[in-house]
């Protein structure tokens, strides 16, 4: 059998397939490094745009004005200020809202699924919470502005109608599935021995869950969280629509605030001249969003690597 299987390897079809077959993986490696490098010669291009169309900015401002001034008047045909620090704390604010919105309901609900949601419950639970996922953020943006904020009014008289507080509220929501899903994923990662060896020793399942299952899971869990920042950070319609244009530097979300990607959305209308130092701040603007989002993205590599080193020591 061996002696015919090796006859047949030597003739010529045997030859044209393994020719064939080589050139077929060449190809299929070379396809999978190309998608593999797609992400990378992405964020290339795109520190490559932000450094060539944020140097003329940087030429007539310096970055210790861009960085030292409280005030941000780009606008102005008077007395223009340029400190970027009124859009990081209306970024700041309305992520910070957000995130205490999407962070707590999103890890309830992901220990609900993983621990006590029954199969079939589960089935159709988790396909639910991620449509929320799936609602275009204009429509966030638009429900926040109409429903929520006059909500807030009756609450709370002071709040004004364009403010953080709305925007950031709906925003956590709609981070909520995010949260949810990777956190889930990571809880449900947890090995089973480890819940089974609390549960011999007498604890009780609440005590299991909050004990053993979630500090195991916390790596995959603080990446979530900080995705989610990340994602808090980088939305543009809610707060375009719902937080308003004015770029104040203050904490008080019942004031309207202006955040980097609205004022990035507001300049792109085109009613600016090309080339015009108030046209290319959006350009600044986004070398500061987007070195708040790399060194988030960092940070989340670095935590999760470092959380399953120490699990895998202990």
């Amino acid at each position: 059998m061996s002696t015919e299987s090796s006859a047949s390897a030597n003739t010529p079809a045997g030859f044209l397939h393994r020719r064939v077959g080589k050139r077929s993986e060449l190809l299929v490696e070379a396809a999978l490094v190309l998608c593999a490098s797609v992400a990378i010669i992405a964020t290339i291009g795109i520190v490559v745009v932000l450094a060539t169309e944020s140097a003329p900015f940087f030429a007539e401002v310096s970055l210790s004005e861009f960085l030292g001034d409280t005030q941000w008047t780009p606008l102005f045909a008077d007395n223009q200020h340029f400190g970027i620090w009124p859009l990081v704390a209306g970024t700041m604010v309305t992520s910070a809202i957000a995130l205490s919105v999407a962070i707590p309901f999103g890890i309830f609900a992901a220990v609900y699924l993983s621990e006590y949601a029954r199969p079939g419950v589960r089935a159709w639970l988790k396909p639910m919470l991620e449509v929320l996922a799936g609602i275009p953020t204009v429509v966030y943006g638009f429900f926040a502005l109409t429903v929520v904020t006059p909500a807030l009014q009756s609450v709370f008289p002071g709040v004004s109608g364009f403010n953080a507080l709305a925007p950031g509220l709906v925003m956590g929501i709609m981070i909520i599935p995010l949260v949810a899903s990777l956190s889930e994923d990571a809880i449900f990662a947890v090995p089973r021995s480890l819940r089974e060896a609390s549960l011999a020793l007498g604890g009780a399942k609440s005590t299991t869950i909050w004990r053993v299952v979630l500090p195991s899971a916390r790596s995959g869990i603080s990446a979530a969280i900080i995705i989610a920042a990340s994602r808090a950070i980088g939305e543009t319609m809610i707060v375009a629509i719902a937080a308003g244009q004015s770029a104040r530097l203050g904490v008080d979300p019942r004031e309207p605030m202006q955040t980097m990607t609205a004022f990035i959305a507001d300049i792109s209308k085109g009613d600016l001249p090309t080339g015009s130092l108030s046209y290319q701040s959006i350009f600044a603007v986004g070398v500061a969003l987007f070195a708040f989002t790399l060194t988030l993205n960092i940070i989340s590599y670095r935590w999760s690597r470092a959380m399953r080193a120490q699990a895998r020591a202990v």
